[in-house]
């Protein structure tokens, strides 16, 4: 069975080890915007501990819902600038970040107007580092209630606990603040280079 995912910010671990499995996902971008969620955010393992990278948006005050495609950027602050140099920070000194950081770097470069340029190019760039074969398909209408196809739209949901019973890999910082599950695909891609497919492969969902 297929499955639909809203496009988040360099998604979670949980939206990987659930993706692997599919040949076909849908991508919900008929939705309308909601805040506190992994549209506009990810966390990753800083020096400090978990990090969250922000993307400030424009918020439309006039219209009490807004379409999450509809979103723009806050351009006043150079969000890409301070993202890149947060990575650099924290992964700089992983296994897997040398190889992988033209294409991040590139990515920055890149001017985005809205919200949802930013998601699906960071979806593009994570399925083409990971060499994973899937079918991306945008949804054409929102549909509050799927019978069709896997729902797991609630995974944009930031305070959600972690869907799986997730094994350890070695992050940088787990010496002084513990193992931290479930962090942004960045994470696990920068520690564990292409094997990171075989973690998200191996995971088992809580019962």
């Amino acid at each position: 069975m297929s499955m639909v995912i809203h496009p988040s910010y360099f998604g979670s671990i949980s939206q990987f080890a659930l993706m692997v499995k599919k040949p076909t996902i849908y991508l919900e971008v008929s939705d309308n915007y909601q805040k506190q969620t992994y549209r506009n955010r990810t966390y990753i393992y800083g020096a400090s501990g978990k990090l969250m990278l922000n993307i400030p948006i424009i918020h439309n005050k006039e219209a009490k819902r807004q379409k999450t495609k509809e979103v723009k950027i806050e351009s006043d602050f150079d969000w890409r600038k301070q993202h890149l140099k947060s990575l650099k920070n924290a992964y700089q000194t992983s296994p897997f970040f040398e190889f992988y950081e033209d294409d991040f770097v590139a990515f920055y470069q890149t001017e985005f107007t809205h919200l949802l340029e930013v998601n699906l190019a960071s979806l593009k760039l994570v399925t083409e580092l990971l060499d994973l074969d899937i079918k991306y398909i945008h949804t054409t209408n929102y549909q509050p209630i799927i019978e069709d196809k896997e729902d797991c739209r609630f995974l944009i949901n930031a305070k959600n606990k972690p869907l799986f019973k997730f094994e350890t890999y070695t992050q940088l910082f787990d010496k002084k603040y513990g193992f931290l599950p479930d962090l942004s695909i960045l994470d696990l891609l920068f520690m564990e280079g292409t094997n990171a497919v075989n973690y998200l492969e191996n995971q088992v969902r809580k019962t």
